[in-house]
């Protein structure tokens, strides 16, 4: 079948974690078990008879385990290699999933605990709400950073997120670390579980610093140490199509930089109004050890501004990010597909896999105008035995009357597929079809393999 692309193999491997997911199910699991026990210790099973005693149990306990998923939200998206390398775009997922779950057990906690000390204090359970707001320690501060989480769950409604820029919507999303802090005296000050035991108490300090201790390592600490060392700068610009550019980086000892086909960066441009925020974009070449290749189709405002810079501006990258990657592979088989920008990763994969790896790739686009690398594409499967489908129409047309993407399609198009790896990277409905088209063709799960930005 031909040899991979020269030097690939003298790259250095993103390191693997000798990790899964039921380790880290079972990690997880252990410290909601202490939790339970934390809060078993200290509560009066004797007065839990009357209602006020019970609903003040109940809000305890909800509190306990709505800031503990806090905590594991933050964690999926601390960028941590290991979870990343289990997980992969999963993580997001998990960390909404689990974000609703802690906003619920929180709400819990407050209606709870306001009626149980309205029935002991005989008052109405709005005056116990602002006698508890106005005097309790730092409890002002725990209910701005409620609202705050509430914001932040209202923003990551599908109906909600779409009407939002990115910029807003990650934005938003860094308010739940003020929340955490704002939340964290009040917690210690006023939770019977730890006012009287240093012990748990020390367990409940740990659980934050382990929490924010990942957090500055792999989202502020390593960005910076990545900068120093490799000096990260824009070489060249490339148009790829009216809308989309290719980004060239270069910088120092890049062959050390531990990184695949497939995985993404984000991106923060260190010029003037730009360097506060930052974008996730994938690679789109096989790391060469020389530079960096991103693509970028004109989207927003950042990515604007991203293809109108030359060559010279420092550039911060934070990762590499995502699971999408030669990893993943346990088959001999190979076919990728990708559609829109999403494309990226995918042709990265494909320059990887040819040549090594029986691959098969489909394009998805609706114009012959969108798409991007098909020189490249080309060429690599005229030196190779991999192949390229281009699906070019819009669905529902006259030259393309039914879904390309369907079941019966793919079928046609790559005839083995259930016993190959599938790779997919696209926009999130062309995903969820194939998704659907792959379980119908009985592709299992596990040989299914996805990437989804996330913040």
């Amino acid at each position: 079948m031909g040899t991979p692309a020269p030097g690939l193999s003298a790259l250095r491997a993103p390191r693997r974690w000798p990790l899964v997911a039921a380790h880290v199910r079972l990690v997880f699991a252990v410290n909601a078990a202490l939790i339970v026990v934390i809060w078993l210790r200290h509560f009066n099973f004797d007065a839990a008879t009357t209602p006020a005693a019970a609903l003040t149990g109940a809000g305890q306990l909800a509190a306990l385990l709505g800031t503990y998923l806090v905590l594991v939200g933050l964690l999926f998206v601390a960028r941590t290699p290991f979870l990343d390398q289990i997980y992969g775009d999963r993580a997001a997922k998990l960390h909404k999933t689990i974000g609703c779950w802690a906003i619920v057990l929180i709400s819990v906690h407050i209606v709870c605990s306001v009626a149980g000390y309205a029935l002991t204090d005989g008052i109405s359970a709005s005056d116990e709400f602002s006698t508890i707001v106005r005097t309790y320690p730092y409890a002002l501060a725990a209910a701005v950073g409620f609202v705050m989480f509430l914001l932040i769950g209202t923003s990551s409604i599908r109906f909600v997120r779409s009407r939002l820029s990115y910029e807003t919507w990650t934005g938003l999303h860094l308010y739940a670390y003020l929340a955490v802090i704002l939340a964290f005296g009040h917690q210690l000050a006023v939770g019977s579980d730890f006012a009287n035991h240093p012990l748990s108490r020390m367990y409940w300090v740990a659980l934050y610093a382990a929490v924010v201790g990942l957090i500055v390592v792999f989202r502020i600490t390593a960005p910076l140490v990545l900068l120093a060392r490799h000096r990260f700068r824009i070489a060249r610009v490339v148009v790829e199509t009216s809308d989309v550019v290719s980004i060239y980086l270069e910088g120092r000892q890049l062959d050390r930089l531990r990184v695949r086909a497939g995985q993404y960066f984000r991106i923060r441009l260190l010029v003037r109004n730009e360097w506060w925020r930052s974008h996730p974009f994938s690679i789109s070449a096989a790391p060469d050890g020389d530079s960096l290749r991103f693509t970028v189709k004109a989207l927003g405002d950042f990515s604007e501004r991203l293809q109108a810079l030359g060559p010279g501006p420092r550039v911060m990258l934070e990762g590499p990010y995502g699971a999408l990657t030669g990893a993943r592979r346990t088959r001999e088989g190979v076919a990728l597909i990708g559609g829109g920008i999403g494309v990226t990763p995918i042709r990265a994969l494909f320059e990887e896999f040819a040549g090594s790896v029986d691959v098969k790739l489909i394009y998805r686009a609706s114009r012959i105008e969108d798409v991007a690398f098909s020189s490249e594409l080309d060429k690599i499967a005229r030196t190779t035995r991999a192949r390229v489908t281009y699906l070019l129409g819009r669905r529902g047309s006259k030259n393309m009357p039914v879904d390309p993407l369907s079941a019966a399609s793919l079928a046609r198009l790559v005839p083995d597929i259930e016993s190959r790896d599938v790779f997919v990277c696209g926009p999130t409905p062309m995903m969820d079809t194939v998704e659907r088209s792959l379980r119908e063709l009985g592709v299992p799960p596990g040989h299914v393999h996805t990437e989804r930005f996330a913040a």
